[in-house]
């Protein structure tokens, strides 16, 4: 039998000692900041050019790796479930066998809450079942009747599976990666440590190196995804309180003045934020949208239809767990029917999409989980990442979107909800539930959080490329890289918006979400045979936890 070697727990990588990229992986952020700002260049020299490649990439993609998106999305689930029913992996701990949780039970789920809502809460929680209350695939398939309360619980069940344990599986798996090889065998915080049990000290070179960037191009495609959708509902909501007309289109879309607007004061003021670290400008902005966040919810639930919405959480998991195995593994693929084409249609529309989304919002996500969940057991991990946060973007869409479906059905909104853009929905909601002068003092509350919302996703994007791009290193960035990426990310967004709206991001971040995918895979892989010679080491007396318990204050 082959002798049983202590982990890696040492992977070096080179970084600049001098001059402007010190304490950088050149690398890796010249190469990071090469692909994006070529992307920029691309889009804004030649839009029809690269509106048409990006264009013909994403339906190459939506035609041949469409399935590959749904099943492993459905594998990420299954780790996650498999890694808290093993009883050799459950129990290990993201650090030392006896470190104890940095933060206790309520600290650590009240982050989770955190992180379970943000700008897609604002946007989708009224716009997403509205859209699947009109139109999914039981009703394309002719079982339910679209804008029928036959239709009801489905617009939740695939609401629920959008924003549920598969999106939150894929952030499971990239903070359980990161926080098991960072805490447990202190290796750099950074993408590449997670592939160790694979790849071994290569990943020290032009390997680790790739991996890197991916997780670099993918992080700020992901989080352009989302400002993208900011955007467009920050100028609608700007529009909403009179700031003026000349932000919207006639068909109340932002116009290219809005959009520029807009993401001079998001990024000036994320960039700012980013400046004066995670101590200051992002804990305030934090819990000032936590604030805003729960008094928003209480409005929904107190002053919303609340039977609708009590229906909707409680029906709707029912029917979304029931549903869900055949959900996570069901791929549409088009059969020149009709009713087979528009099946693979919707799940590029909506699924697949999402799938990328999450994939590409993995490194971001995953990374704050894994700074909060240090002394946490993988199980406690696992089980806390993907309930708790899913829960509360559950309670969030069935109270704002089953009010907007109430008062569709009892013909208060008149189909002026139906009508309203996606950004727009919930200011139109809000308006027709409250009048003229207190629907706009709720538009100015939602407008600030929207802002803060933006302001904690950009900045903290801004940090986590730093973090990745000084080979984990987590202290103080130098200003220029923090004000370049807070201008890239800021001008990626711009300039896609400006090229092809929203569908420019979004084929961006499905092209760019695609290798990222294939490191995940990897990252589970690497899971897998870490725990399982973990167990190995456990037996034969082989220390496996190779990081020192940081000392007692």
């Amino acid at each position: 039998m082959a002798k049983i070697e202590p982990p890696l727990s040492d992977l070096p990588i080179k970084t600049a000692d001098k001059g402007f990229y010190n304490g950088f992986s050149l690398d890796v952020t010249v190469t990071s900041k090469l692909a994006v700002g070529g992307l920029v260049l691309w889009a804004v020299a030649f839009p029809e050019q690269a509106g048409g490649v990006l264009g013909g990439l994403n339906t190459f993609i939506l035609a041949n790796f469409a399935s590959w998106y749904i099943y492993v999305m459905a594998f990420f689930v299954l780790v996650c479930l498999a890694l808290a029913i093993w009883p050799a992996a459950g129990k290990l701990k993201l650090g030392h066998d006896d470190e104890q949780p940095e933060f206790d039970n309520f600290s650590w789920f009240s982050m989770m809450f955190g992180a379970g809502i943000g700008v897609g809460m604002l946007t989708w929680a009224v716009a997403e079942p509205i859209y699947h209350f009109r139109n999914n695939p039981e009703v394309i398939q002719g079982l339910a009747d679209g804008e029928s309360m036959n239709n009801f619980m489905n617009a939740y069940k695939y609401s629920y599976l959008h924003w549920g344990f598969s999106a939150w599986s894929s952030y499971a798996i990239a903070g359980l990666a990161l926080g098991y090889f960072t805490y447990r065998r202190g290796l750099p915080l950074t993408i590449r440590s997670s592939l160790t049990p694979l790849f071994g000290s290569a990943l020290s070179g032009p390997l680790g190196h790739l991996v890197d960037i991916v997780a670099v191009i993918a992080t700020i495609l992901g989080v352009a995804q989302t400002l993208g959708f900011g955007v467009e509902q920050f100028v609608a909501g700007m529009s909403k309180i009179g700031i003026g007309d000349w932000l919207v289109t006639a068909e109340g879309n932002a116009s290219p003045a809005g959009i520029i607007v807009a993401l001079v004061v998001i990024m000036g003021a994320s960039t700012l934020s980013a400046l004066s670290g995670v101590g200051k400008g992002i804990k305030w902005l934090s819990n000032l949208n936590m604030g805003l966040s729960i008094f928003l919810l209480a409005f929904l639930m107190i002053f919303g239809s609340t039977w609708f919405g009590l229906q909707a959480l409680f029906m709707g998991m029912i029917d979304y767990l029931i549903a869900l195995p055949k959900m996570l593994f069901t791929v549409y693929r088009p059969d020149g029917s009709e009713t087979g084409d528009a099946l693979s249609g919707w799940q590029g529309a909506w699924t697949v999409f999402y799938w990328a989304w999450w994939v590409a919002f993995a490194p971001f996500v995953g990374l704050f989980l894994a700074r909060i969940s240090r002394g946490r057991t993988i199980r406690e991990f696992v089980l806390g990442a993907m309930i708790v946060p899913s829960i509360m973007c559950f309670v969030w869409f069935s109270f704002a979107g089953g009010t907007a479906i109430d008062m569709e059905l009892s013909g208060v909104a008149k189909g002026a909800i139906f009508a309203s853009t996606d950004g727009a929905k919930i200011f139109t909601m809000t308006g027709i539930m409250l009048g003229d002068v207190l629907g706009w003092c709720m538009a100015v509350i939602i407008v600030i959080l929207l802002m803060t919302y933006l302001v904690t996703s950009a900045d903290s994007a801004v940090l986590i490329v730093n973090t990745i791009n000084a080979a984990g290193d987590e202290g103080p960035k130098a200003r220029p890289h923090i004000i370049f990426w807070g201008v890239t990310l800021g001008v990626v967004v711009a300039a896609l918006l400006l090229v092809g709206g929203l569908t420019a991001i979004q084929t961006a971040m499905v092209i760019g979400a695609l290798p990222f995918s294939v490191v995940m895979l990897l990252m589970c892989l690497g899971l897998f045979k870490a725990i399982y010679r973990d167990g190995l080491r456990a037996r034969h007396g082989v220390p496996s936890v190779t990081v020192e318990m940081p000392p007692a204050e």
